[in-house]
């Protein structure tokens, strides 16, 4: 019985390292040639066959979303966080995560961003709703208009404007974003 476990866990861990590979193959090949890359493309940069792309995400785009939410902060996935904590700051902490999400590879997020939109639409409802019930919201502000901003300011094509290929840093990027959520935050609860 522990020949048979030690097999399975060195199963478990090539096929780790295979699904690693493909991931790498097609980041590579989707920033290079854009969603247009094949599945034939990417097996063969990956050293694998077709079926096993298949086997480990099912279609392309299941490989595409694993590519999307690869690099993506942990608590960037759920919804928003304590709720006893002041959503102001669950806002700057989601503008510094998209931030450094987003540097970790510009290209392949060019290629990949009109993909993650309508997930990240739902989060953003979440937390214009969280900033409306603190009462953080500017007077006048609506949820609609507070999710609207939120999916601007946490957007790739906003950061990689700002980012301009790495001239600035994402943290500097971030700290431009925080200043312009009084587009939605009341003034006496800034981020």
């Amino acid at each position: 019985m522990t020949a048979r476990a030690y097999r399975l866990g060195r199963r478990q861990a090539e096929a780790g390292r295979t699904r690693s590979r493909i991931l790498a193959a097609a980041r590579d090949l989707v920033s290079e040639l854009g969603l247009e890359a094949s599945v034939g493309q990417m097996a063969e940069r990956a050293g694998v066959s077709r079926i096993t792309i298949y086997n480990q995400f099912g279609s392309k785009s299941g490989l595409l979303e694993a590519l999307s939410t690869q690099d993506r902060p942990a608590s960037a996935d759920g919804p928003p966080g304590d709720p006893g904590a002041d959503p102001s700051d669950e806002l700057r902490l989601r503008i510094e995560q998209a931030c450094a999400a987003w540097a970790t590879d510009p290209r392949l997020y060019r290629q990949l961003v009109a993909r993650t939109q309508s997930e990240r639409s739902d989060q953003d409802h979440a937390l214009a709703e969280l900033l409306a019930a603190h009462d953080r919201l500017r007077p006048g502000c609506s949820i609609k208009e507070a999710e609207d901003v939120i999916g601007i300011l946490t957007s790739f094509p906003v950061f990689d404007r700002l980012h301009k290929e790495g001239r600035r840093a994402p943290s500097a990027v971030a700290e431009i974003l925080i200043r312009m959520t009084s587009a939605v935050i009341s003034t006496r609860a800034q981020v």
